[in-house]
């Protein structure tokens, strides 16, 4: 009988067909989620003329989705812990499909909150749990790479959901959006079928033939048998308690992911939310302001793969740290008239650090934290974060009702990254001493 850690067969494995599914699968499941999240900001100028919304009504009812996202991320982070990625992940994605396709059938402002509500708990609660199951698997070298990768699959739903909305909103109105909602659905056995449970969920709960079969699947040479013992000892003896969190001198660092979270989900959903209306206050078309929404998600997608090589090439912390400060640049730069192809260059620049910079975050967070409290620690990253996604809609709509200049809008929206800059500095500081420690604590026990 041979005793089989799980750990360097993942980290050691040789990227396959095996890793393409989960990855793909995960990443259409973001691509949903990126629809459902960027949707408000394409049919916001649509319903604020139809409703007669002032820009405060409109920020506020554009953050009833963020509480739901919150909440969905405190709650799903942590029961995926208990009763298994798979299942959590289903559940969600469930949740914001069908309260999704609900949306197009409200007729007031308080029926849109609360469909948008419901959606953003399936939403919150999808995240952590397709990035924990991705950095799960990824081999080690490889690890940044297929995360951002993946996670690009956020920015992919955001451009088709403002693509779509440049076709239907003036063919068949703002409902029709949330209607196409009901296609993912026909995908959801799919998802059940195919997408493989946490290996380490299945250690916990002495599921080891299924582990066994799933290792195989990674590393067929193993030839794994029923004699074999796992042995995964990260996952033994540890609860998924938020205080985990904070122990083993990880406080410090805890503390400075989730102000990072805050301050990024701030900038995405405020971006996210106000470009179009802010770029149609400007003088731009409905159609032009849309299409600038299509420009921050294509960059929000080659920055998250840049970021995730560049993060596998050097320091992931410090890579997050020159992210924000150029979006602190390109965001300013926004609300000064330049010419369209500087306009567009600059959008998608802000893009790439900004929506790119937030799955780096996940992608650091899933790193930083430890197997079984993974999902727990990305939950409440995610979830902290949420307070800022909530603040985002709402900060844009109070700068669009004092009516300042367009420059000083953009430049309240770019503050946020120096926070988040600063705190990402004290983390990757935070890490290098605790490295450096690390031996010598190590040499201190033996002696």
């Amino acid at each position: 009988m041979r005793k089989i850690d799980v750990h360097p067969i993942i980290d050691n494995a040789r990227f396959s067909g095996f890793h393409w599914l989960v990855m793909c699968l995960c990443a259409l499941l973001l691509i949903f989620d990126g629809y459902d999240l960027f949707i408000y900001g394409v049919v916001l100028p649509v319903i604020m003329q139809e409703w007669e919304l002032t820009p405060l009504q409109a920020g506020a009812l554009g953050s009833y989705a963020l509480f739901g996202m919150m909440f969905g991320a405190l709650i799903f982070g942590t029961l995926a812990d208990r009763i298994g990625r798979k299942k959590g992940i289903a559940i969600c994605f469930l949740l914001f499909s069908a309260a999704t396709v609900l949306n197009g059938f409200a007729s007031t402002p308080t029926e849109f909150g609360i469909f948008r509500f419901l959606a953003g708990l399936g939403c919150g609660g999808l995240m952590p749990n397709v990035v924990a199951l991705m950095n799960e698997y990824a081999p080690k070298k490889l690890r940044s790479t297929l995360v951002a990768i993946m996670f690009s699959g956020y920015s992919l739903g955001g451009m088709f959901s403002a693509g779509l909305g440049i076709y239907m909103l003036p063919r068949f109105g703002w409902e029709a959006m949330f209607f196409a909602a009901a296609v993912p659905l026909l995908l959801l056995p799919v998802i059940l079928w195919k997408l493989p449970e946490s290996v380490g969920f299945l250690v916990r709960q002495g599921r080891t033939e299924q582990a066994r079969t799933l290792l195989n699947r990674i590393d067929p040479s193993l030839a794994l048998g029923a004699g074999d013992e796992l042995v995964m000892t990260e996952v033994k003896g540890k609860s998924a308690s938020v205080l985990e969190l904070f122990r083993d001198g990880r406080g410090v660092r805890t503390l400075s992911i989730w102000i990072a979270f805050f301050c990024c989900l701030l900038m995405v959903y405020a971006l996210g939310s106000w470009l179009p209306k802010l770029m149609a206050n400007a003088g731009y078309s409905l159609g032009s302001s849309l299409s600038f929404l299509v420009a921050l998600n294509l960059g929000g997608m080659f920055g998250a793969i840049l970021g995730g090589w560049l993060g596998d090439r050097f320091n992931l912390a410090k890579v997050v740290v020159a992210f924000f400060a150029v979006s602190v640049a390109s965001i300013s730069l926004l609300g000064f008239k330049t010419p369209m192809p500087v306009l567009y260059t600059l959008i998608t620049i802000a893009g790439a650090t900004v929506i790119g910079t937030q799955i780096l975050l996940y992608a650091s967070a899933a790193q930083f934290y430890g197997l079984s409290i993974r999902s727990t620690g990305l939950g409440w990253a995610s979830g902290i974060g949420r307070n800022g996604a909530i603040v985002g809609p709402l900060l844009g709509g109070a700068l669009l009702g004092i009516n300042l200049p367009l420059q000083l809008n953009f430049i309240a929206f770019a503050i946020p990254g120096v926070i988040a800059a600063l705190a990402m500095t004290v983390f990757a500081v935070s890490s290098q001493r605790s490295g450096a420690s690390a031996p010598a604590m190590l040499a201190a026990a033996k002696a």
